[in-house]
């Protein structure tokens, strides 16, 4: 006979919704486990390098779908060490919004006054700056003084950035070896380990099942450190409870792949899914218009080229983020640089009767790279996307050594997401064309579908049981003590960059996670401070918590 391994929490993902799940539950006193699929790296190995590899293909997951591509953390720390670290808080009206079931998405307990002081919570355990001008960089203050040239307003955007020790490298998307960026690596993470939490990197968890004693075996595969598409081994750990973190491209496939075992599924589990409404437009820059129009110049007689390298976003425009506005109108404009690969590839050149993601007229714009400034747009979207049947191992079925696979999300726009998009693209256009200050144009679709970087909803909180896979304190309906806490729990796009309101829902939900421990026989407490010992944001949470330990 042969043991097997058991503790009291196995957290499936180390990124927002994993991180801060296990530091509570472990600072409460529960052995806890957190499996991730990704590798554990660290300050000086993150690279500035795009070889096959090095930290930038290690640490990314790239997952092509039918009409819909993922792009996600894939190492220890989650979206949190790839994320270009904007932490805006989501706007009042989307808590109201009703989307594509006409009625509200949110659960009812939920909207941004209560959310507020989660929020609150959040900003007191990850540093986020809330930059001035004087912090934002060349390219935000051009996207800034194009707004102004063509009448909107501009603003900086919070950051989960040291600016004291950033160094304008613009590798924040391979991990900040300058530890500038405030990633999970320097709060939650460490503070789980301290209270004894385990972190066990390259674990790929396949599937859920049911042990005699009501409790939940997780089993898992050993992934190859070098080659992703090979494992080296496998296991099961045995847990009475389980949160799944491991991301909105992820966490539905495995309860689909779970369903056998586990038994039925809630409707929505794989439904649902968002892109955030998101989409990138390339403005090429007329450097002469630059100097004339916005009276910008970095004082060695260039008014723009190659300065966008630097830091990601740090300048939005949310004049449509207004609350009075009809849905599906509402969206926000951010300024950001995209690293070369996708950004050079999924770029579209304007004019010409060809696609113009490659020919001619690309060639000539890619010459013209140190001109091109992109802006990301998130509206609001229908929520379109469906996970078909899994694949054998994993989320996707691997195509390359690292980062490329091939998944299974199927996604089709409808009339109101692609009517949003255009509004949008016409809004960038506005601005930045005018009076001949650049040329823009979106990048195409052809190649992998739409795109997104902050996957959700794919296992959302809701009141309606039929089209909400969790209820509003993230249970998974039907399977007591399963807890989902990452972007799939969202409801719905946010019209801003999710993180900050992923973190406050993953904080929300530890004190009912709390209590089913609890009932499974977990000797857990509720009420740690923050990683770094603050107790301000636990004074203005602690009149919610006894709703939500209630059963």
């Amino acid at each position: 006979m042969t043991s097997t391994e058991r503790t009291d929490v196995l957290v499936v993902g180390t990124g927002f919704g994993g991180a801060i799940a296990a530091y509570h539950l472990a600072a409460g006193g529960a052995r806890v486990v957190m499996l991730e699929r990704g590798p554990w790296l660290t300050g000086t190995d993150f690279e500035h390098d795009y070889k096959l590899g090095s930290s930038y293909t290690r640490i990314f997951d790239f997952v092509v779908g039918d009409g819909m591509s993922t792009l996600g953390g894939n190492c220890v720390g989650g979206g949190s060490v790839v994320y270009f670290a904007a932490m805006p808080r989501a706007p009042r009206f989307v808590f109201e919004r009703r989307g594509s079931i006409a009625r509200r998405m949110w659960p009812s307990a939920i909207t941004r006054d209560t959310l507020d002081p989660w929020y609150d919570r959040v900003a007191e355990s990850i540093p986020i700056t809330h930059q001035g001008w004087e912090d934002v960089s060349y390219a935000g203050g051009l996207w800034a003084a194009a707004c102004r040239h063509a009448g909107r307003t501009a603003n900086p955007v919070p950051a989960a950035v040291d600016n004291g020790k950033c160094v304008n490298c613009n590798w924040m998307m391979a991990g900040c070896r300058f530890d500038a960026k405030q990633s999970l690596l320097f709060n939650y993470l460490p503070a789980a380990l301290a209270h004894g939490a385990e972190i066990r990197p390259l674990h790929e968890v396949q599937s859920i099942s049911r042990t005699d004693d009501g409790h939940y075996r997780v089993n898992y595969k050993l992934v190859h450190d070098e080659d992703y598409r090979l494992t080296t081994g496998d296991g099961a750990i045995e847990a009475k409870i389980i949160v799944l973190a491991a991301g909105a491209a992820a966490t539905p496939v495995i309860l689909q792949r779970s369903e056998a075992t586990l038994g039925p599924m809630p409707h929505a589990v794989g439904r649902y899914f968002s892109g955030n409404g998101e989409r990138l437009n390339t403005a090429v820059l007329n450097e002469d218009r630059v100097r004339d129009l916005l009276g910008l110049e970095r004082g060695d007689g260039l008014a723009y080229a190659a300065n966008q390298i630097g830091k990601g976003p740090t300048v939005a425009n949310w004049d449509r983020l207004d609350g009075s506005l009809p849905e599906y109108t509402r969206y926000s404009l951010e300024q950001l640089y995209f690293p070369p690969g996708l950004g050079t590839i999924l770029a579209t050149a304007a004019g010409g009767s060809g696609p113009g993601w490659y020919g001619v007229g690309k060639k000539e714009m890619l010459k013209r790279w140190k001109s091109w400034l992109i802006i990301f747009q998130m509206i609001e979207d229908d929520n379109e996307g469906v996970f078909g049947p899994p694949p054998e191992r994993g989320n996707a079925d691997r195509l390359s050594q690292q980062m490329l696979g091939i998944g299974r999300l199927q996604y089709r726009p409808t009339a109101n997401t692609r009517k949003a998009w255009a509004m949008a693209d016409a809004e960038v256009k506005d601005i930045l064309e005018r009076d001949g200050l650049a040329t823009v144009t979106p990048w195409t679709n052809d190649l992998v579908g739409a795109y997104t970087v902050h996957p959700l909803a794919s296992c959302r909180i809701g009141d309606d049981p039929h089209t909400s896979a969790l209820d509003d304190r993230h249970e998974l309906r039907g399977h007591p003590g399963i807890f989902v806490t990452d972007g799939s729990a969202v409801p719905g796009a946010l019209t801003v960059n999710p993180a900050m309101t992923i973190c406050a829902l993953a904080e929300r939900a530890v004190p009912g996670i709390v209590r089913a421990a609890r009932e499974r026989g977990v000797e857990v407490t509720y009420g740690a401070p923050a990683p770094g010992g603050g107790t301000s944001g636990r004074r203005g949470t602690a009149p919610l918590v006894p709703a939500l330990m209630r059963k």
